[in-house]
């Protein structure tokens, strides 16, 4: 057993060891005496992962990292924590499914529940089975109480008694029927988008670029949809993002691009091309990679009544003096730790269940 101020400071650790981690990933040559050795087995574990999964870059890998590294201090794990009431009780075995579209996508899960004094029982997705493994070692290295707090099911999950997972729409529903007697919190899909006025800046533009490109794309965090007012011209757009043209020399990004591009010239549908983003207007919201869908409004007012309407297919909303809980330009892959997943409080959940 251990209790919570040793738990805080078990992951301030991590968070110290993500950050010397991303100091040391980007030296070259990395021959330093007297180095952490788990600086580099981290190291190859992300080239493992990256080799396992084309989306997962090193750079991608790395901006998830630091991220993190920022988020696990002390001051940040007490102040995110402050506002609950965690009382040390008998454990409770929470299984986490979960999803393995971007890297450590399911890292807050997993710490919520670590952190809470919850014992975590993780099925890991296919695509995203390298680094919290390693992760979770480097933990109970740091602090060995961990040991009987953390454990990966290889098949099928038994003996837990609640359930955090997420998916797809189509996954949900397998989820819903396997885990819906228990304690639950399903994640189906939810998508980002942004909301132009016209006005942006070419700085408020390229920031947008980050939302969007991020993870090529694949998190329910990146911008997959525009909201534009009638007549809007994209060239000022187009030209602010054209610095993320290199992301075709990912060649898993480029053939999606030419897959993409072939379709809707074959279905003669309208659409603006970049060279490397496609513009289609559109009303759903999940667009194909190397896709951003984009819908026109008369008003605020209309388009606030759409935004409503939809609130449970939506993850973020990006805009400036547009919408109450707005995100900021170039911040969706920036999450504070309070920041959950569509809006259900994580830790309430395990204090509760």
């Amino acid at each position: 057993m251990t209790d919570l101020k040793r738990r805080i400071n078990a992951f301030t650790k991590l968070g110290e060891f993500f950050d010397e981690f991303y100091e040391f990933a980007k030296k070259d040559p990395k021959n330093e005496e007297n180095q952490n050795p788990y600086l580099e087995e981290f190291d190859k574990k992300i080239t493992v992962a990256r080799h396992k999964n084309g989306w997962f870059t090193k750079e991608n890998c790395l901006y998830g990292i630091k991220g993190w590294a920022e988020l696990l201090t002390h001051e940040n794990l007490e102040e995110w924590l402050a506002p609950y009431h965690i009382q040390e009780r008998s454990p409770k075995t929470i299984a986490l499914v979960m999803a393995g579209n971007i890297p450590l996508v399911g890292f807050h899960d997993f710490l919520a529940v670590v952190i809470t004094g919850n014992k975590a029982l993780i099925k890991l997705s296919s695509n995203d089975d390298i680094l919290l493994p390693f992760i979770a070692a480097f933990l109970i290295d740091v602090e060995p109480g961990l040991g009987d707090y953390i454990s990966f099911a290889g098949g099928r999950l038994e003996k837990f008694d609640a359930v955090i997972a997420t998916g797809s729409n189509n996954t949900s529903l397998y989820f819903e029927h396997y885990f819906g007697k228990k304690p639950n919190i399903i994640r189906k899909n939810r998508n980002s988008v942004a909301i132009l006025k016209g006005d942006e800046t070419e700085d408020q533009l390229q920031a947008l670029g980050e939302d969007i490109f991020r993870y090529y794309g694949l998190g329910c965090r990146s911008v997959s949809k525009l909201f534009v007012p009638k007549g809007y011209d994209f060239d000022a757009f187009y030209k602010a993002v054209y610095r993320y043209r290199p992301i075709l020399e990912l060649v898993k990004y480029a053939n999606n691009y030419d897959y993409n591009k072939a379709v809707y010239l074959m279905s003669e549908f309208k659409f603006l091309d970049n060279g490397f983003l496609m513009l289609k207007e559109d009303p759903s919201f999940a667009s194909p990679i190397a896709t951003l869908f984009y819908e026109t409004y008369d008003s605020t007012d209309q388009l606030h009544n759409v935004l409503r309407a939809d609130a449970d297919k939506l993850q973020c909303i990006v805009g400036s003096g547009v919408w109450k809980d707005e995100i900021s330009f170039g911040q969706t892959q920036r999450p504070m730790l309070s920041d959950y997943a569509d809006g259900v409080d994580t830790v309430e959940f395990l204090l509760n269940n």
